[in-house]
């Protein structure tokens, strides 16, 4: 079949035909056809040939060309698509390097084979325009609830037809053991939209905690309006679940907001997630608040909280332990995803044999190391004192408030714990020396004895070996590995030396070495004093606004 003797308005009907039949733009459709076309011509001329075919797009002609581009004697490589400039003489006048020269051919006689390899080609390109389309119609609305037909299900997996476009609800994302059959509708949330070779991927969830967040927000208008803002959410997909609110507003209850007449709006949400229980907590910026208010229905009598470690332990009445641990630890690790915390419980009565055996251990300490009866040493412990330390280089006054202790008792103890220091010191820098210390690691500042001698044993013996250790080494850290905190324990952790001052220890190591320029540590300091600043101006405007 000649092109030209097909009708040539037909070719734009057909592609204004595809293209609202797959809702993308006719000029897309058009440019397919003239790919496929020029593949089809240079299948007839010669596939080293660079022959090109246009579309008026008014008229529907089709025009084929062939292209041939002035290079360099030496670069010539292709003689049906490159020429010389000697040679480009013959059909241009001065002709340049780069310079094309465009001439028309005969349009080709497509056989069958040619026009079902145009066929492929522009149902390709159409197939690429529609999975462009359906990507730039979706990532934007990845996180967003969308409603979909259930179209059919593959080992477990559910397909949705979402209208413009087919996502997927992996078994894993269901929550329980929901089923569904074709042509049910189905409520997601839009988790994941990737654009792979096959195509747009549109990942849905049921059991994402932002599902229920997003279902809050379409249930509460006061949500919606940002008068109230959901803080955190935690869930036990088809159990429990905790969520953490926050009102803007003084005359606006952000629980009572969120449970609504009778129950209503939280009970609309409860009936889209299969029944799951949901506590609705006000959140607080205090963290032990928050955390007691985490824990309910439970009572919680004390709260410690270590803020370096991210850790809490929790004090709870003997008879409230069950219930603030909840089934198999569901309301602890609930409240524990919420606050972001790791929460440890513990009864009063085992809270209170710790405590007593801590007092015991530090009494014993001070009768070990100052010589001093069970009596004296229980007031030193009674007093706050937890180390030998405190004990050594406190103000005289503070010691002077025991009872029973005057001046002159007060620097005997002062003299004992420094004197006995002062062994242990020794002692230790024998032993840091033994072990091949060098003298530039024990004069470092900030390196006392024992954590020289507690490098030395983790063979770090001089100033370069220290330099190269990374601050988590030292002072220890947590590592997240399958959502569950490891502890990665430092070399000098035990001397209480926070990431902080490990990291810069570590540099001024590195500086001492010449190993880093304290002009470029300083310009570090000013951007990143620069960018704080302005990222204040910004929240300050926006505050504003």
């Amino acid at each position: 079949m000649a092109i030209t003797s097909a009708n040539q308005l037909e070719l734009l009907q057909t592609a204004e035909a595809v293209a609202r039949e797959k809702m993308i733009d006719p000029v897309l459709v058009i440019e397919a056809m003239e790919e496929s076309l020029a593949r089809a011509a240079k299948s007839r001329y010669g596939a080293e040939m660079d022959i090109r075919v246009t579309i008026d797009r008014k008229t529907g002609r089709a025009t084929f060309t062939r292209v041939r581009t002035v290079v360099a004697d030496e670069e010539l490589e292709n003689y049906q698509a490159e020429f010389t400039v000697e040679q480009a003489k013959q059909y241009m006048e001065n002709p340049e390097i780069g310079a094309t020269f465009v001439e028309e051919v005969p349009p080709v006689e497509m056989g069958r084979i040619a026009a079902q390899s145009a066929k492929q080609v522009i149902l390709q390109k159409v197939r690429e325009a529609e999975r462009d389309r359906q990507y730039e119609e979706f990532k934007d609305r990845a996180g967003t609830i969308i409603n979909g037909q259930v179209k059919r299900e593959e080992y477990g997996n559910v397909i949705v037809d979402v209208g413009a476009g087919e996502a997927i609800l992996r078994r894993n994302e269901k929550i329980g053991r929901e089923s569904y059959r074709p042509n049910d509708r189905i409520r997601c949330y839009i988790k994941d939209v990737r654009r792979e070779v096959r195509g747009p991927q549109i990942f849905l969830s049921r059991t994402d905690p932002q599902f229920m967040a997003e279902l809050f927000k379409m249930e509460v208008p006061e949500i919606y309006d940002n008068i109230i803002e959901i803080k955190a959410v935690a869930r036990d997909p088809g159990s429990r679940a905790k969520i953490a609110v926050i009102s803007y507003d003084n005359s606006i209850d952000p629980v009572g907001a969120c449970v609504g007449m009778r129950g209503s709006r939280v009970q609309a949400v409860v009936n889209e997630l299969q029944g799951e229980k949901i506590d609705i907590i006000p959140w607080n910026e205090d963290t032990p608040t928050f955390l007691v208010n985490a824990l309910q229905p439970a009572e919680v009598t004390k709260v410690v909280f270590d803020e370096d470690a991210e850790r809490v332990e929790v004090v709870v009445p003997d008879e409230q332990l069950s219930l603030a641990i909840g089934r198999r630890g569901q309301n602890v690790r609930l409240a524990s995803q919420l606050t972001g915390m790791d929460i440890d419980i513990m009864t009063e009565a085992e809270e209170s044999e710790r405590r007593q055996k801590e007092f015991a251990e530090r009494t014993q300490l001070f009768m070990d190391t100052l010589d001093l009866d069970e009596f004296f040493a229980q007031l030193l412990v009674s007093e706050g004192f937890t180390n030998l330390e405190e004990v050594a280089y406190v103000e005289l006054d503070e010691l002077l408030v025991i009872d029973g202790v005057d001046e002159g008792t007060a620097e005997e103890l002062q003299a004992r714990a420094r004197d006995y220091l002062d062994a242990q010191n020794k002692k230790a820098l024998d032993h840091a020396r033994e072990l091949g210390v060098e003298d530039s690691l024990i004069a470092f500042e900030g390196l006392t004895p024992q954590m020289v001698e507690a490098l030395a044993e983790d063979d770090v013996k001089s100033l370069e070996d220290f330099a190269t250790c990374a601050d988590w080494e030292l002072a220890g850290g947590w590592t997240t590995q399958d959502g569950e905190r490891i502890k990665d324990d430092g070399v000098l952790e035990k001397f209480g030396l926070s990431l902080e001052d490990a990291q810069d220890m570590i540099m001024t190591a590195r500086v001492m070495l010449g190993w880093v320029d304290p002009a470029d540590l300083v310009a570090e300091e000013e951007e990143t004093e620069t960018e704080g600043e302005d990222g204040s101006d910004v929240a300050d405007a926006e505050a504003e606004a």
